[in-house]
């Protein structure tokens, strides 16, 4: 394997439930798992799932904090919305469209966990927005 591969660590109060939404909801590959954390495989990059005795709090705005990914297919991108329409996740923000006809145009949405974890995924119609397009100052939607 040539290529890094993103970890993220993130809180949640059930295992079976986080496996019911990650695995059955969202389409990941389960890994290790013991009673306090589960190993997910989401498009080749390992989530954990902790346990956690804190409460978990909902977030008011989808800013700052979220995770997700960036599809270089747009049909990936459809697949997993479809997906997740399917399974009926709450998605916090619905599909959209944003920066419409500029370079940084792209599509998102974002979903919300049982355990109030956002994630957001995306399309970017030009790949170089990705990282690029630094004469641009637009990000997100405040």
């Amino acid at each position: 394997m040539s290529q890094p591969i993103f970890h993220l660590a993130f809180p949640v109060s059930d295992i079976q439930q986080t496996k019911a939404y990650y695995v059955h909801g969202l389409g990941c590959i389960p890994g290790r798992e013991s009673p306090h954390a589960l190993i997910l495989n989401l498009y080749g990059h390992q989530l954990v799932a902790h346990t956690t005795k804190e409460p978990l709090t909902k977030q008011r705005t989808i800013y700052p904090r979220h995770f997700g990914l960036i599809f270089t297919q747009e049909s990936q991108w459809e697949e997993l919305l479809t997906k997740a329409q399917k399974h009926q996740l709450l998605f916090r923000d619905e599909a959209k469209d944003r920066f419409v006809g500029s370079p940084l145009e792209h599509r998102t949405f974002f979903l919300e966990d049982p355990f109030y974890n956002l994630m957001e995924f995306k399309y970017y119609r030009y790949p170089e927005a990705i990282f690029g397009s630094y004469e641009y100052t637009q990000i997100g939607d405040r």
